[in-house]
């Protein structure tokens, strides 16, 4: 057990859950986190040293230029803003000045596009923490990723002579859409890291469990579809439109029929169209938000394949004009033995925990693109999930969990390096 203040996570969790942000317009809380972080006196990094621009996905000018208006709304520092340089997330560091490993940590800071609820039974509102930004929410547990991000900085910061090499604490902009562990992951921050930990709250595990090995993490690519038509007066002329709604639509239910795959799981999902001028007017123009996913690589190229086949035969059979734009994408992932057996010694140790060896993720994460990046240059990775007590799912309007579990994180982080990088 660490010395770490349960009051103080939850003062900072609390703080995030007031002041969610989308994916790429995080800057209120990006400055935040380089604020606290410096006052404790570790180096930060952030703009285009921990994030490559050659590699973001779903990233607009308008999703942007609301952050920074919000940001400088809340009264962020000029030059802080001008230090980000348009771009979010940041990785403090912590050197301990002893030849030793080098470990990257990985916290996601990004919410989701849900209201929260203003039932009076929500904690959030009863306490006075709710989110203040219409439409947007921390429905996921991000707010609390970031605060167990801060606490170890601070348990390094105050205990960090007891260990060697150096640690790198990265807080990860718009993982939802899986979009930015790629370009974090192609900035090369963390081409020197022996070892990569990454965690979830919730999910899968109730408070207590500790899911050491989770398995079934599906590699994804989400795509956005644009079909270009021609407008006309549906009773004069439609023989002189060119309906992109009705390709759109046909695109969307022929994607939703592709053939699963034999080999392992797959997913297919479109997730939104949208279409039309109005009532009287041949449709010009339709676009499609849609998904596949897959057990491993290759199932998921073939379900994105089929996709990509499927919206450019309907734009040649339909005359549309076809542009097509990849918003996300997400890797597998398989532990490293060595990091399951070490993480499972930590959860022995404490009566109140219970490790369990395997569970089925079944989604996509985006830390694995960052864990695979570890993997392939000789270090060792780990994602594991750290249960927690819901109010209600993720990405729900009552979402809530057990906030007595960013303690229970935080010490089996330390525990973590403390066993890597003793004396």
């Amino acid at each position: 057990m660490s010395n770490v203040d349960l009051t103080q996570l939850i003062d900072w969790r609390r703080e995030f859950h007031r002041c969610p942000e989308f994916g790429w317009s995080e800057f209120t809380t990006t400055a935040r986190l380089i604020t606290t972080l410096r006052a404790m006196g570790l180096e930060v990094l952030a703009g285009p040293k921990i994030i490559n621009r050659d590699f973001i996905y779903g990233r607009t000018p308008a999703l942007v230029e609301s952050g920074l208006a919000r940001a400088k709304a809340n009264g962020v520092d000029d030059a802080l803003l001008a230090e980000m340089d348009g771009l979010t997330g940041c990785v403090a560091i912590f050197d301990s000045g002893k030849p030793g490993p080098t470990v990257a940590l990985r916290f996601d800071i990004d919410c989701v596009y849900v209201q929260e609820t203003a039932g009076d039974e929500h904690i959030p509102n009863r306490d006075g923490f709710a989110s203040k930004n219409p439409g947007m929410m921390h429905a996921c547990g991000h707010d609390g990723h970031a605060s167990i991000g801060l606490g170890i900085a601070k348990w390094l910061v105050e205990n960090g002579s007891r260990l060697t090499g150096k640690v790198k604490i990265i807080f990860q902009p718009a993982e939802e859409g899986m979009r930015g562990g790629r370009p974090v992951a192609e900035s090369g921050i963390v081409d020197d890291a022996n070892y990569f930990l990454g965690m979830h709250l919730g999910f899968i595990a109730k408070s207590g469990e500790i899911v050491v090995n989770p398995n079934n993490f599906l590699c994804t690519t989400k795509v956005d579809f644009r079909f270009y038509g021609a407008p006309a007066h549906a009773g004069a002329e439609p023989h002189v439109g060119i309906n992109a709604l009705a390709g759109a639509c046909h695109a969307a239910t022929q994607m939703l029929g592709i053939s699963r795959h034999g080999k392992g799981m797959s997913r297919v999902n479109v997730g939104v169209i949208r279409a039309g001028e109005g009532r009287n007017v041949i449709p010009s123009y339709g676009e499609l938000q849609a998904e596949v996913r897959g057990e491993n690589e290759e199932i998921n190229t073939f379900m994105a394949q089929q996709m990509h086949r499927i919206a450019e035969g309907t734009a040649h059979s339909f005359n549309l004009r076809l542009e097509s734009e990849i918003m996300g994408e997400g890797v597998d992932l398989t532990n490293d033995k060595e990091l399951v057996e070490l993480l499972t010694d930590i959860v022995k140790r404490n009566p109140e925990l219970t490790a369990v060896q395997q569970r089925s993720f079944g989604g996509s994460e985006d830390a694995t693109t960052i864990a695979k990046r570890v993997q392939r240059n000789g270090g060792k990775s780990i994602y594991f999930i750290v249960g927690a007590d819901l109010k209600a799912g993720h990405h729900q309007a009552e979402f809530d969990f057990d906030e007595k579990q960013l303690k229970t994180a935080v010490d089996l982080f330390i525990g973590s390096l403390q066993a890597l990088m003793a004396k």
